[in-house]
């Protein structure tokens, strides 16, 4: 609606277009992250007597828009990321597999020297669980790099929140313990003669 109006000052409008003082359509502008909040106390604001009789309309469809591109491409971008984390995930447990696989006589040596099955099931999960740790610090630092040249590029300030950097390596840990689970339980079952005899 503003594209198409004349926007003119009080007194003019009072002096020359016959205007009584009463406003019957007011425009306000706020901040985006506080259009709600202005939306709620609009109508008490605009007639304290009788706000059930103002009218609140919905933000400018442009805003609209903005707001619903946003929360697709946060969608997308959450989307994208657990697949990423469902990849690492497998990518761990297969390396993670293949490295009982490889270990068997290591696995059966200690066993055989005392090594409880707890053990040696502690042993491959903390494994995985490093393993996860140093891929996930690898891309946070990544992401950091990334963020950092993307804004500077648009010459805007690189901001990478606190609670984004720690929730990215609690994810990887996460995955890599579930991920590492099975094959150390799986090493953990394996009998010392079992492990010993095979070549």
């Amino acid at each position: 609606e503003l594209d198409t109006a004349a926007l003119v000052g009080w007194p003019v409008a009072e002096q020359r277009l016959g205007f009584d003082g009463y406003a019957t359509t007011i425009y306000t502008r706020a901040q985006e992250a506080y259009v709600v909040a202005v939306r709620d106390v609009l109508a008490g604001t605009a007639n304290p007597e009788q706000p059930n009789e103002v009218e609140v309309s919905r933000p400018s469809d442009v805003l609209a828009a903005k707001q619903a591109t946003d929360a697709t491409l946060n969608a997308l971008l959450l989307g994208l990321g657990g697949v990423a984390l469902l990849v690492g995930g497998v990518g761990v447990a297969n390396t993670m597999v293949i490295s009982v696989l490889e270990r068997r006589a290591e696995i059966g040596l200690r066993r055989s020297l005392g090594a409880t099955r707890g053990q040696i099931r502690l042993q491959f999960l903390a494994e995985s669980l490093l393993l996860s740790a140093i891929g996930g610090v690898g891309g946070v630092l990544i992401g950091i790099g990334v963020t950092a040249a993307y804004a500077g590029f648009q010459g805007w300030p690189a901001v990478v929140p606190l609670w984004a950097m720690l929730g990215g390596v609690f994810a990887t840990l996460i995955i890599g313990g579930v991920a590492g689970f099975y094959p150390a339980v799986r090493a953990a079952r394996m009998s010392p003669t079992e492990a010993l005899a095979t070549p």
